[in-house]
């Protein structure tokens, strides 16, 4: 007696949903595309807003920049939520070891009291800063368009919570985790001269109604000239005066920056892609926020590294924009 064993094939009734397929075709797509294209409603509202009744939900004349399309962005780094907490959770895993590998040897004790006032004055108060970057980019968040863009800009704006929680937590470290270092470095935010200028332009960003236009003076032109200065160049400077534990401690910062760059620039250069139009107008927001971050951040960066500190990061700012195709 033989036995034939005969195999079939069962084709599925469908292979993505239907967003997705009208997006990509009907294959099997990606989690990362499933939970990002078409997702924010574009119509069907059931009211206008009473406190700003010429808007609807992701209305697109929020801002001046023009997208035929705004779920042309893609990120290279294809976060939805369960990718971006992976990503992260290894990352804070790496961080957290830092930080009890620092404190068990008592590296802060190694330090002497100068650095560590400088490393008060000049990293901390970026805590400040850094809050009023979560409140930027939530709102991009709130006003973008299309999910592909809004869910980067609130994975931005979490992370820059957490940047503010660590640099808090480096206040702690170095002076015996008393409140006294926390509290110098507020003083320094709210009246050290050498501040001033950053607070202002972290206080401008955030009245500034286009979202397009304060992700280009937050996460372009700011995040670009401050973490090369503070988390290179002062880097630098402070392991040559003796801190060089310091390193182990903004780590994170400086492999978050890495990470959150590639996103900010197929942003940026999808965008610039896109007309003329934007292209223009880019150009424009860019220049005046340069301008004037590069004003307001001397002072700090002469206190920090020394004179010449803001043209090194001003080169930084413009290879990075030449790539984008500004």
């Amino acid at each position: 007696m033989s036995i034939e064993i005969k195999t079939s094939t069962l084709e599925p009734i469908r292979h993505t949903f239907e967003h997705t397929k009208r997006r990509f075709g009907d294959k099997p797509a990606s989690r990362y595309q499933e939970a990002s294209y078409d997702i924010a409603p574009e119509k069907n509202f059931h009211y206008r807003p009473m406190w700003q009744p010429d808007k609807l939900l992701n209305d697109s004349s929020r801002t001046a920049i023009v997208m035929e399309d705004w779920y042309a962005y893609r990120d290279p780094r294809q976060y939805y939520y369960g990718t971006y907490v992976q990503a992260r959770a290894k990352l804070q895993e790496v961080t957290e070891s830092n930080y009890a590998f620092f404190d068990k040897r008592g590296f802060a004790d190694r330090m002497s009291d100068e650095v560590k006032a400088k490393i008060i004055r000049c990293l901390v108060p970026l805590r400040h800063m850094e809050l009023g970057a979560n409140m930027n980019n939530v709102l991009c968040c709130a006003y973008g368009t299309s999910t592909v863009l809004t869910q980067a800009f609130l994975y931005n704006g979490m992370d820059r919570l957490g940047i503010a929680q660590y640099l808090s937590r480096i206040g702690l470290l170095l002076d015996g985790n008393s409140t006294d270092g926390l509290a110098k470095a507020k003083e320094h935010w709210m009246t050290d001269s050498a501040w001033q200028g950053l607070r202002r332009y972290t206080e401008n960003t955030l009245v500034v109604e286009d979202w397009f236009e304060v992700f280009i003076a937050q996460d372009v032109v700011l995040d670009t000239l401050i973490y090369d200065l503070m988390y290179r160049q002062f880097d630098e400077k402070i392991t040559e005066e003796g801190g060089s534990d310091l390193a182990m401690l903004i780590e994170f910062m400086q492999e978050w920056h890495k990470d959150n760059s590639r996103w900010v620039d197929a942003t940026l250069k999808s965008t610039v892609a896109e007309s003329e139009h934007n292209k223009e107008l880019i150009g424009r927001w860019v220049a005046d926020w340069q301008e004037k971050a590069v004003a307001d951040m001397a002072p700090l960066a002469e206190i920090a590294v020394g004179e010449e500190a803001v043209n090194a990061s001003v080169e930084v700012l413009n290879k990075r924009l030449a790539k984008a195709g500004l």
